[in-house]
């Protein structure tokens, strides 16, 4: 190659390289300054993000702090509601301190509720503290419905010893949160669960009083979680659970006290929860008309019948329902046109006074279970009853001072089995005549077919 036209090459490239190391240095100060700037805008963003929310807490802050001022109870009852609803919406704004702001709204209610004068400026005093409770009330329900735009279905409720002479539950939603009851008192007006859904969590009328008014829990559904009726007293009004469903969960009504008034399970459904109600009947009207009794298990195991009625006509006791060591000693209770097909065990209870009546039950199948049963005083019949199948078990029953009957019971399958009893003092009535045969299935103490009751 020509030596000019080398050289001329050479001097081309090395001016080449030179450019390109320039665009290259360039380059490289152009993504320094970029990630600089970029590092710049993040950082500032970050700081107006901090602010914005140091903002926003201090105006949260102020605003529960306005609310709260407002719900004094020396503060006339129209501050008191518009306190009420700058709390509810508050609780609505601030996700974080939700639970905060809900329980301001429950403890609201708790201040102690002084009962009405009767007249005169108390009287007006009196009117307006409940207007701004029963407010509080349907601004917390309407939370827990499923059209709620934001929803309280989750958040604990706290009412613990609040006075309820009125409200609103219909159609609430308690899912996940702790819902307390307990020493509430129900005294009048309408307080009303119908159709309330309570499907997890734990929700606590323990050691609750119903005394005056009108509850409804009518068509409620019970079907997770644990909810305590333990130690709670019936003394007067209606406490009612009707077609109610009981499906899942514990309820516990241990300890209860129906002492007055009315208590209604008709048409209740038990299909699936774990039930007690080792309660103590002695007054009150207590009403499981047409319940159905199909799954999980119900105990009345040592319940205490001592007066009033309790109803369990044409109820339905197909699941596992157990009586044992009930005293049956002055209630009248119907078990008339039951139907029997399930594991139902009266096993050792006492049957010392008052009425029992099994007139014209169904014994279809399954097993009922009066073994070690103590029939001492009262009557107890059953009437018309029919025994088609299943196993229904007196052995070491003790008839001893009850009036028990039989007559016009038919028996047309399944066993009745008395052959082992403890005693037989004082035998039951039966239609056929003594000393003659019994109807298949019935089978007797060898004794009895030899001796005159």
């Amino acid at each position: 190659m020509n030596p000019q036209v080398e050289a001329a090459l050479i001097a081309g490239i090395a001016t080449l390289i030179g450019v390109g190391g320039t665009v290259i240095v360039a380059l490289r100060g152009y993504r320094a300054t970029k990630e600089a700037t970029a590092d710049t805008i993040e950082a500032q963003r970050e700081q107006l993000d901090k602010t914005l929310a140091e903002q926003q807490v201090r105006i949260l802050n102020e605003r529960f702090a306005t609310a709260a001022e407002k719900l004094g109870m020396d503060k006339s009852a129209t501050v008191r509601l518009a306190g009420v609803y700058a709390m509810a919406g508050l609780a609505d704004d601030w996700e974080d301190n939700r639970q905060t702001c809900i329980d301001v709204l429950c403890g609201y209610l708790r201040i102690p509720y002084p009962p009405d004068s009767g007249d005169g400026e108390r009287h007006l005093e009196f009117l307006a503290d409940r207007e701004v409770r029963h407010t509080v009330v349907r601004v917390i329900t309407a939370h827990l419905r499923e059209e709620a735009n934001v929803s309280w279905c989750d958040a604990n409720l706290d009412f613990t010893g609040v006075v309820f002479d009125g409200g609103d539950f219909q159609k609430a939603r308690f899912r996940q949160g702790t819902i307390t009851f307990r020493n509430t008192q129900f005294s009048g007006g309408r307080v009303d669960f119908g159709g309330a859904q309570f499907s997890g969590g734990r929700v606590s009328f323990e050691s609750a009083q119903f005394s005056g008014g009108r509850v409804s829990f009518k068509s409620a559904q019970f079907s997770g979680g644990e909810v305590d009726f333990g130690g709670t007293k019936f003394s007067s009004g209606l406490a009612s659970f009707d077609s109610a469903q009981f499906s899942g969960g514990k309820i516990d009504f241990g300890r209860a006290r129906f002492s007055g008034g009315e208590v209604d399970f008709g048409g209740a459904q038990f299909s699936g929860s774990t039930v007690r109600f080792n309660a103590h009947f002695s007054s009150s009207l207590v009403n499981f008309w047409r319940t159905e009794f199909s799954g999980g298990t119900v105990n009345f195991a040592l319940a205490a019948f001592s007066g009033g009625m309790v109803r369990f006509e044409s109820a339905q006791f197909c699941g596992e329902v157990r009586f044992g060591g009930a005293r049956f000693s002055g209630s009248m209770v119907e078990f008339g046109d039951a139907e029997f097909s399930g594991e139902v065990s009266f096993g050792g209870a006492r049957f010392s006074g008052g009425t029992v009546s099994f007139d014209g039950a169904r014994f279809s199948g399954g097993t009922a279970d009066f073994r070690r049963v103590e029939f001492s005083g009262g009557r107890v019949s059953f009437w018309a009853a029919r025994f088609s199948g299943g196993r229904v078990s007196f052995e070491s029953a003790q008839f001893s001072g009850s009036e028990v009957g039989f007559g016009s019971a038919r028996f047309t399958g399944g066993v009745v089995d008395f052959a082992h009893v403890s005693e037989w003092h004082r035998r039951p009535e039966f239609d056929w005549v003594v000393g003659g045969i019994p109807p298949a299935g019935v089978i007797l103490p060898e004794e009895s077919t030899r001796s005159t009751p």
